[in-house]
């Protein structure tokens, strides 16, 4: 056997180092049925008011997200959570620092309903919390 040949069959000369993966990062969006409901009549959600008036779309991420839900919508019915994968969202998705210095994504664009991965109905409990069980994978 010829030594290029051979080289080749043990993958001598030849990087071993896994190819580059993009790793799946998802991020949520709380958003009411009614806004989601218009956003999928145009293609396009634009924001909530509080999005609109910040001048970018909050999401944030599975270990952000419940605190959300705590802080700005505890107590509401009728709430969907929206999943996404980040890198789907480009250079206009920016993580920025917010509540305790946490890096929050923050899309200044609208966004097009084409990227959101799920849909999910966010129960809410006696207590006003929500129930996220089996939501945030």
């Amino acid at each position: 056997m010829a030594l290029n040949a051979q080289c080749a069959s043990n993958n001598i000369g030849r990087s071993t180092a896994p190819s580059p993966v993009a790793v799946l990062m998802l991020i949520y969006k709380i958003i009411s049925k009614e806004l989601w409901q218009d956003a999928e009549t145009t293609g396009l959600f634009k924001g909530a008011p509080v999005d609109i008036a910040d001048g970018f779309i909050h999401f944030s991420t599975a270990t952000q997200v419940q605190e959300t839900a705590r802080r700005h919508f505890t107590g509401q019915s009728d709430l969907l959570l929206l999943t996404l994968d980040d890198q789907d969202l480009g250079d206009a998705l920016i993580y920025e620092p917010s509540r305790g210095g946490d890096l929050f994504p923050h899309l200044y664009a609208s966004l097009s309903t084409k990227h959101v991965m799920r849909i999910a109905s966010l129960p809410v409990l006696a207590d006003g919390t929500h129930d996220f069980e089996g939501l945030l994978s």
